[in-house]
């Protein structure tokens, strides 16, 4: 089906799309965005938030499809429509699956025995059925992945070994427990798939606009509509895509929490200062960070922190616990940058630290 997009105007028009949505987005991102944090901030619980978030992709995308499902029907391509939802979600479902291989494999995550055995420990705290623990070659992260027919995994780097200790490690491993216990792999799965179906919507009817719009409304159509519709559809992906960037965020925060419950509220803060510390010293593995395809399922992953004079302790793993909470104090306060923030996948580490210890304070057992 996809050779039916392959058209050099499309193309042109996808470019342009993109140009209008990249503007878009750094509106959003820019203005519109804080003043609407500012105003609903603490005024929801952090629960219902996530379902605020998750209702908003979720009422908002569908309604979406299903009006330019009306639409395509009225031109005639409903036939096209029912290949394209089968494609995506085909192609979405493939990728869960084979992906646990490719990470595996690409990455050359090998088993070991040690780590697993401080999985199988916090797995036992966590009241779940512990994963197979893996260790990736590279700077200090970890992620969790599988699924049904693969297995579970929770990986984590050599990097990581070399910054935490056992506590620490152990609030780590928490975190991804807490992915794998919440099911975020599959629910961000099933929510990707909403925009890519609104994307491939609009890629219809910007071709049916620059082939001048055939189908049933070639007695009287409108190319110059239809092509509007299709750029519309493709910024509204653009913008849904903003929403599930927020419940992802959302998602981190409840991970840490879970890495929180795990280990202790102070042995996760550590550990997120830690590596906060790290890719503030390090721009080089910021950037490796940044480029990765799987900074989505990393605990660190959000690049913009910066080298700060403020904190005057290195990244090493022997840090004393006084120094550590001192410039845990110190990130706390540090600004971060909502344009950013509203663009990535993960929070920014000084407000991970500052949501901790308000489900400290509140005495919040969110797990």
């Amino acid at each position: 089906m996809i050779w039916w997009f392959y058209d050099p105007l499309v193309v042109v028009a996808m470019f342009l799309a993109y140009i209008i949505g990249f503007i878009t987005l750094n509106i959003i991102a820019s203005l519109i965005a804080p003043r609407v944090a500012r105003k609903l901030s603490n005024k929801f619980s952090f629960y219902t938030s996530m379902y605020i978030a998750g209702a908003i992709v979720f009422v908002g995308g569908f309604s979406a499809i299903y009006i330019l499902w009306l639409i395509i029907e009225n031109l005639g391509y409903s036939i096209l429509f029912t290949d394209l939802i089968i494609f995506v979600i085909i192609m979405n479902v493939i990728m869960y699956i084979i992906s646990p291989v490719i990470i595996n494999v690409s990455y050359g995550a090998q088993h070991d025995p040690e780590l697993q055995r401080l999985v199988d420990e916090a797995a036992r705290r966590a009241g779940m059925k512990p994963p197979k623990a893996m260790i990736v070659n590279g700077p200090p992260n970890a992620f969790a992945y599988g699924n049904f027919l693969t297995g579970k995994y929770v990986a984590v780097t050599t990097g990581m070994l070399g910054i935490v200790d056992r506590n620490e490690l152990l609030g780590v491993i928490g975190h991804e427990l807490g992915h794998h216990k919440h099911r975020d792999n599959f629910i961000m799965l099933f929510m990707g798939i909403i925009p890519s179906i609104i994307y491939y919507l609009g890629l219809v009817f910007m071709r049916a606009g620059l082939t001048g719009g055939y189908g049933r409304q070639e007695r009287g159509g409108n190319p110059l509509l239809l092509l509007l519709l299709g750029v519309g559809a493709i910024l509204l992906s653009l913008i849904i895509q903003v929403f599930i960037l927020a419940f992802s965020r959302l998602r981190e925060y409840y991970a840490d929490a879970h890495g929180a419950y795990v280990a202790g509220n102070k042995e996760m803060q550590r550990a997120l200062a830690k590596l906060h510390m790290y890719y503030s010293y390090n721009k080089e593995m910021r950037e490796h960070i940044d480029s990765s395809k799987l900074r989505t399922l990393f605990i660190y992953a959000l690049t913009d922190a910066i080298a700060n004079p403020f904190y005057p302790y290195s990244y090493r793993k022997n840090i004393s616990y006084r120094d550590i909470d001192e410039v845990i104090e110190k990130i706390k306060n540090s600004p971060v940058d909502p344009a950013k923030e509203v663009l990535s996948s993960h929070p920014p580490i000084p407000k991970r630290l500052r949501f901790l210890d308000n489900i400290f304070l509140k005495n919040e057992r969110i797990r």
